[in-house]
């Protein structure tokens, strides 16, 4: 269905927050008209498959784990980087599969998550001020005028790395990189010291003799040679998420063809705000940040904007409320949405609600926080005869240090080794691993 008086240009006639103010705009619309006519860098047809696993997703069928950057930046547009990522989210998988008995859907935060929305405009140090930095889709880090002033010239840039990446990430994953005959081939190196090596080790056995018996009944070899892996990121700059926006053949509406899953922030989030108006109009599916201040009657009026008929797989509800508020406000959340006849697909976002910052203003999170905001989650939708779908982690495939605790009990010291990320802390592949082995236990109890 098409969106009533909807054009992919409407929301420029709403108020727009979060966006960088360009001082050449002669400069940005030739850059933008160079994007609307670069080829996609995903298809409709990858959309409408992902809209239907997310449904089945919805129903408890299968589950979705979606993680990534909290920001990529330009320079990760290594094959080192890239397949980092890709194998902590295989191994994630993997055990996700092992845990649950489900099909598991794999959504990156990649190939796209280069702009970041920001509390101030402005940033000051030492008497000088500058515009904020707003990710490398917009300016640079650097604390200088030159390399804070918005340049267009990074949307193309940002469109580059972003197919650069999706190149690669398809070649592995349509060339076996993701064969369960395998999965020794996903090693990020830790297992062979860590704490989890043993546990993981047996999952992976579990799986490999699994499918040799399958193998072994059948007589033929089981198709497990590639997955299907699919990108988002939050659909924050609207020039550029407008760019890559365009109608295709034999499919009825428009579609925002710079990622599968584009999701609202709830910086960003106003009824009447520019970023609702442009994505009620897209067919993609489309994810909405839910923090601790929503109410009920805004969350199911946002939904009446953003999906009126009430289309399978088209809202996933990330929650992101911190392990001290989930149950103060997500029952209400459920039954209301419940009881509006709706099926939304829940997904939880333990991170953005447990950040803090230490004495020596560090910003962190603790990961017995997070998972105690993730087995709340489960426990909610379970005691409201409602399922959680998926799950949502700010994560990286390297041993950085930028959030305390796991297995090896980072501590506030331990942050100081090696922390890299330029906003928000992420879990490091050892952390994200054992996350996902904890989700997989707590899962199969509640089977049990």
């Amino acid at each position: 269905m098409r969106a009533i008086n909807w054009s992919k240009a409407s929301w420029q006639s709403k108020a727009a927050s979060q966006q960088a103010t360009y001082p050449d705009q002669d400069a940005l619309h030739e850059i933008l008209g160079k994007l609307s006519r670069l080829p996609p860098l995903v298809t409709s047809w990858e959309i409408e498959e992902l809209k239907g696993k997310l449904d089945l997703a919805a129903r408890g069928e299968c589950f979705v784990l979606q993680g990534g950057d909290c920001a990529e930046s330009f320079d990760d547009c290594e094959s080192s980087v890239i397949t980092a990522k890709l194998k902590i989210l295989l191994q994630m998988s993997l055990v996700l599969v092992h845990g649950t008995k489900k099909q598991v859907v794999r959504v990156g935060r990649i190939a796209g998550q280069y702009a970041k929305p920001r509390s101030s405009e402005t940033e000051t140090r030492d008497g000088v001020t500058l515009p904020t930095y707003r990710g490398d889709l917009v300016n640079h880090p650097g604390f200088t005028s030159e390399e804070r002033i918005p340049n267009p010239e990074l949307l193309l840039r940002g469109y580059e790395r972003a197919a650069l990446t999706l190149n690669f990430i398809r070649s592995l994953a349509d060339g076996g990189f993701a064969d369960l005959h395998h999965p020794e081939n996903w090693g990020l190196g830790f297992v062979k010291h860590s704490e989890l090596a043993d546990e993981y080790e047996r999952i992976v056995e579990s799986i490999r003799d699994s499918v040799e018996f399958m193998e072994a009944v059948s007589g033929t070899r089981a198709s497990t040679n590639r997955v299907n892996f699919y990108t988002s990121h939050e659909g924050l700059h609207l020039p550029y998420e407008e760019a890559q926006t365009r109608e295709v053949p034999n499919r009825d509406g428009w579609y925002n063809l710079s990622t599968h899953l584009p999701w609202i922030g709830k910086r960003t989030a106003e009824l009447e705000g520019a970023h609702v108006e442009f994505f009620r109009g897209v067919r993609n599916p489309l994810g909405i940040k839910v923090g601790p201040e929503v109410t009920a009657e805004w969350l199911l009026e946002l939904l009446g904007r953003l999906d009126p008929e009430h289309e399978p797989g088209r809202i996933m509800l990330i929650h992101r409320m911190g392990a001290g508020n989930l149950g103060k406000t997500l029952p209400s959340l459920i039954d209301a949405v419940r009881n509006s006849g709706r099926r939304v697909l829940w997904e939880c976002d333990p991170m953005h609600g447990n950040t803090e910052t230490t004495v020596n203003g560090i910003k962190t999170r603790r990961f017995d926080n997070i998972l105690r905001e993730l087995e709340q989650a489960f426990e909610i939708h379970q005691s409201c005869d409602s399922v959680l779908g998926g799950v949502h982690f700010e994560l990286t495939g390297e041993d950085v240090t930028e959030c305390m605790g796991g297995a090896r009990d980072l501590s506030e010291v331990d942050l100081e080794r090696d922390y890299r990320t330029r906003v928000d802390p992420r879990l490091n592949y050892e952390q994200a691993l054992e996350m996902a082995m904890s989700i997989a236990r707590h899962m199969a109890k509640m089977r049990s």
